[in-house]
């Protein structure tokens, strides 16, 4: 059978780009991909990128007062967010342009239009046209979860911040993971009266719990006023514009916006897809093998779709994985072991591998933690803390787990991440000379387990 393409991607974020372009560039394949939005997906559009630069922004507002400590003669004034919101916008459009002129460059066809599947081999455009492959990749990502409450449609998600007409004076953010609690920096450092509701006892579920507690501390210290074991009940609009919210604590107050950041769903709604015989998880995720293939031999899923392990960097490792296995004859499975992160919370926290809490339940473990203020702040008289944590096999000696809290921990990580990942011991890191004075040098130096477990 002649298919108009070898590969059809659907999707244009960082996976499915990836994938389609090395397909084409790479492997000689016939390809086409089609995005209903904006190329680049989530995490360059409404993602990882516009919050990293807001978290930029939002840091500087407390650097007058470190400056002056140091001896500085400095002053910051109101946010601007028009200004900044310009910027951001122009950013947006460059890392687009170089999406679609790496497509173009790699000779990968494109459909600015949602698709969807119509057989095993058959893709159906928005404008009701139909285009063959032998190979159907399904990269659609994920979109924020909105509740379901009275009121629920007064609220925005994570989407919509950054597009803000202007910077609200009080907002409530709804949720406790990871977008949730960044938001919620970003804002408080803007400027913004920043209230948290979080229905379970302590935000960052499932990340190791000295660390979350710490953070939790330190954005209470920061001036974010967090309520755990709180929910929304009702929202409505008053007459002067802002929006009356009532806790399940009975916290009853008005705000100018309230972001619900309380999860994100994989995007697999009407896609044709139980139809045509791929399994959906319970959550709406594409089920797949090691090698991204659904119980429909030509039909391929990566990235957030899968709810595996949603990261960009995975994302691209699979789209890599899957043209190997398909394109290249290389069945290549990825590895979702062991994978780095960084949550970019204020302070920041950087984790690899098991918390206290996990490891303890898998095998007999020591762990080595320090928590302490650091130099810089600590000069300028500041109480901020930040966290070393490594948790160690008893039996092996092997480093299961490394955490830790404090500006720049996204970069510490991807280093320990790597001595994490090659197996390495307790005694391997203790063998590493120190570089002093650092925050990281702790990881080194920590002779004694604080506490077995």
């Amino acid at each position: 059978m002649d298919f108009d393409y070898d590969l059809f991607v659907i999707g244009g974020g960082s996976g499915g780009v990836r994938a389609a372009r090395v397909a084409a560039g790479e492997a000689g394949a016939k390809v086409a991909l089609a995005e209903g939005d904006r190329y680049g997906g989530t995490c360059v559009i409404r993602g990882c990128v516009p919050k990293k630069l807001m978290v930029f922004a939002s840091e500087y507002s407390g650097m007058a007062a470190e400056a002056e400590a140091y001896g500085w003669s400095a002053s910051i004034t109101d946010f601007n967010w028009n200004t900044f919101h310009g910027k951001l916008v122009e950013e947006l459009d460059r890392l687009e342009g170089v999406y679609r002129r790496l497509l173009a460059g790699s000779g990968v066809e494109t459909f600015d239009q949602r698709a969807k599947i119509a057989d095993a081999h058959t893709v159906e455009l928005a404008d009701g046209t139909r285009k063959t492959a032998k190979h159907i990749l399904i990269a659609t990502g994920g979109t924020p979860v909105r509740p379901d409450m009275p009121g629920a449609e007064l609220g925005i998600v994570s989407d919509d911040i950054f597009h803000l007409p202007e910077m609200p004076k009080r907002i409530l953010i709804v949720g406790g993971g990871y977008i949730a609690c960044e938001f919620a920096g970003i804002m408080n450092g803007l400027g913004v009266e920043t209230t948290l509701y979080y229905r379970g006892a302590q935000i960052l579920r499932g990340f190791d719990d000295e660390a979350r507690g710490l953070i939790a501390d330190e954005m209470r210290d920061n001036g974010i006023d967090i309520h755990t074991g709180t929910n929304v009940l009702e929202m409505k609009k008053t007459d002067s514009g802002a929006i009356w919210t009532k806790g399940s604590n009975g916290h009853e107050a008005e705000f100018d916006v309230v972001l619900f950041a309380t999860g994100r769903k994989p995007m697999t709604d009407d896609m044709g897809l139980e139809e045509v015989g791929v399994k959906l998880g319970r959550a709406g995720e594409i089920v797949v093998d090691k090698y991204s293939q659904t119980a429909v031999p030509s039909i391929y899923a990566i990235g957030d779709v899968t709810n595996r392990v949603n990261l960009t960097p995975v994302a691209i490792r699979e789209g890599m994985a899957f043209v190997e296995t398909v394109f290249k004859g290389n069945k290549t499975a990825v590895d979702h072991d062991l994978i780095p992160s960084a949550v970019f919370t204020q302070p920041e926290m950087g984790t690899v591998g098991l918390s206290e809490e996990q490891a303890a339940q898998q095998e007999p473990i020591e762990v080595y933690s320090t928590s302490f203020r650091p130099m810089q702040t600590s000069f300028a008289g500041q109480q901020k803390r930040v966290l070393m944590k490594l948790i160690v096999s008893k039996e092996t000696r092997k480093v299961l787990g490394c955490h830790i809290v404090a500006p720049g921990a996204g970069e510490m990580i991807q280093m320990a991440g790597i001595a994490v990942k090659m197996g390495a011991t307790k005694e391997d890191f203790d063998r590493v000379c120190a570089v002093h004075p650092t925050m990281s040098e702790e990881l080194v130096t920590m002779r004694k387990p604080t506490r077995t477990a």
